[in-house]
């Protein structure tokens, strides 16, 4: 495992992000509902019981209630849980066009669902965000 990066400048730079296969749903479940532990992406406990992220046709089979449904993107980077600014890059950088966003954050990477119609306007934010901090970086090395 390559070490955790908390430098928001190295951490732009190298955001990679990467669209996972599929269509993911979230939902709520009381905390004595028993899920296979491989169906879910994510969880978190909430006062009005589990939330998951679980992807769609698993949802439908399992008859979890579900609404929305999102793409999943994950930022490959390896991102300290305690670096500062890069939720606030992409989150703004997204909302700039109007897409929104939940994130995940995992003890390596970041994950990113978005609406699945906004999949291929999202990355392409994502991809952008990192060409510019790229050159802004590759700018100021020119000017030292």
């Amino acid at each position: 495992m390559t070490p955790a990066i908390d430098d928001l400048t190295v951490l732009l730079c190298r955001l990679s992000p990467r669209l996972n296969p599929g269509e993911y749903v979230f939902a709520t479940v009381a905390e004595t509902t028993v899920l296979p532990v491989g169906a879910v992406v994510a969880s978190i406990r909430e006062a009005e019981g589990l939330s998951v992220v679980v992807a769609a046709d698993r949802a439908d089979f399992l008859g979890l209630p579900s609404g929305a449904r999102f793409a999943w993107i994950t930022l490959t980077v390896h991102s300290d849980l305690q670096a500062v600014g890069l939720t606030a890059a992409f989150a703004t950088a997204l909302g700039r066009e109007g897409i929104s966003c939940n994130v995940v954050a995992g003890h390596v990477h970041d994950h990113i669902f978005v609406p699945v119609a906004q999949s291929t306007a999202a990355m392409a934010v994502l991809h952008a965000l990192q060409s510019d901090a790229q050159a802004a970086r590759d700018a100021s090395h020119l000017c030292r």
